[in-house]
């Protein structure tokens, strides 16, 4: 390799858009640390872009600019790469805030690299295993439902079981960006996961996608129920092995709803947070797997 290998972010990412939510992003797995501050780019209502291989981070937000402008994706990537030198050593994935989808690699990437677009999708990869991981992640993404980051991540694990990065595993990421999408609705980062250093960096995000979607989706009314009966009985055990309720505390329903309130609080479910005398599953299960860890 080059003197320069060191700085090739070899990976294989897949940009998405999704027309009911108008949700875009990216997911991304390398064998390089911390490939989520290097690959992805995205701005709601304008687009999603990974940029790779000998990476040119500024294709984030010029591409970002561009799109914004009003050039199609594939208009976009042909000024990003017209405009710099080291194109060839480049890889890029871009799809626009109306699914239009463009690809890019260049002809000094190394092997195996390459890419391809379908309906509201790029997907692409370099020093692969083979041209496979590329086309599984494609064709998952196609054929999957759920949300955009279900089937971002989705498409990511099954690029991963056709063969993935051909030096291994290290780090992975997933951006998913929204109109008002992010905390509290103060900014459009719907989703920002990052797994830096990690031998299973899917399997991990996986992980660290449930429980973002645990703290910070709203309950399912099916789920919201009244604490009474098994329920009562599990979050009082639950309460005084975690310590939130004294073994000498009586059962009443006002220490049961301070040490629940104060349990909520210390595990950042105020989103989930119900009216006295009710309950969230997602919370009670977490509770009692807690308790009995």
């Amino acid at each position: 390799m080059t003197k320069d290998s060191k700085h090739l972010v070899a990976t294989f990412s897949i940009v998405g858009f999704d027309p009911e939510t108008q949700e875009l992003g990216i997911a991304v797995q390398s064998k390089f640390l911390g490939v989520g501050a290097v690959v992805p780019w995205a701005k709601a209502g304008v687009g999603a872009i990974a940029t790779q291989s000998f990476a040119n981070t500024s294709y984030g937000p010029k591409g970002l600019a561009l799109l914004e402008s009003g050039l199609s994706a594939q208009e976009t990537l042909d000024k990003l790469v017209a405009e710099d030198e080291g194109r060839m050593m480049r890889q890029v994935g871009i799809v626009d805030a109306q699914g239009r989808a463009a690809t890019f690699t260049g002809d000094a990437c190394y092997e195996w690299a390459g890419g391809q677009t379908g309906p509201n999708y790029a997907a692409q990869g370099n020093i692969l295993v083979g041209r496979e991981t590329v086309e599984a992640m494609g064709q998952t993404f196609e054929q999957s439902q759920g949300s955009l980051a279900e089937r971002l991540l989705q498409a990511l694990e099954a690029g991963q079981r056709a063969g993935g990065d051909k030096r291994g595993q290290q780090s992975a990421a997933l951006l998913v960006v929204k109109e008002k999408g992010g905390y509290a609705g103060f900014n459009d980062r719907a989703i920002d996961l990052r797994v830096d250093d990690h031998p299973e960096p899917i399997k991990e995000l996986f992980r660290l996608y449930h429980l973002h979607q645990l703290y910070f989706n709203k309950p399912k009314p099916e789920d919201i129920v009244p604490i009474e009966g098994e329920i009562r009985e599990g979050l009082l055990n639950g309460l005084r092995r975690l310590g939130y309720l004294k073994p000498e505390a009586r059962d009443s329903d006002a220490e049961l709803f301070q040490a629940l309130t104060a349990f909520i609080h210390t595990e950042n479910f105020e989103a989930r947070e119900q009216e006295r005398g009710k309950i969230d599953l997602a919370v009670y299960r977490y509770l009692l797997r807690k308790a009995d860890a």
